[in-house]
């Protein structure tokens, strides 16, 4: 053979090759049933994050005593300050106003220099994990 025969066997093998591949390629398609159930739950998740039900970082205490100074102190609050939510914990006999659900102690830290320009006696705490 010389070297033209074995270059186009070569080439013709290289396209038998490619060609082949792509004729034998695979496609599939994934469909998920989802129960409706797994969007409500996550929902309540959320919802409870939010009002510091689940949370295992820190809150900042604003208020601990009677239910009526609480309400105050929770409308006051949030008047002044949109960017944490807050709301109010019973505990035997007196209720708590609490602000915020922070992961880290510095982001509660930073949000305390703020709070405590309109609440002088706010402090930070890490509540127990609820069950």
């Amino acid at each position: 053979m010389n070297f033209k025969n074995v270059s186009k066997v070569i080439i013709v093998s290289l396209l038998v090759i490619f060609i082949s591949d792509k004729g034998f390629a695979q496609s599939a398609t994934l469909t998920v049933n989802q129960d409706k159930k797994v969007t409500q739950l996550l929902t309540v998740k959320k919802a409870l994050e939010k009002d510091n039900k689940l949370s295992d970082g820190y809150t900042i205490q604003l208020y601990y005593g009677e239910l009526n100074q609480a309400d105050a102190i929770l409308k006051k609050y949030r008047s002044s300050f949109g960017d944490w939510p807050a709301s109010i914990e019973y505990e035997t006999p007196n209720y708590k106003v609490w602000a915020g659900n922070f992961t880290t102690r510095i982001e509660a830290d930073r949000a305390l220099l703020e709070i405590q320009k309109s609440f002088s006696s706010a402090f930070i705490l890490k509540p127990e994990r609820r069950k």
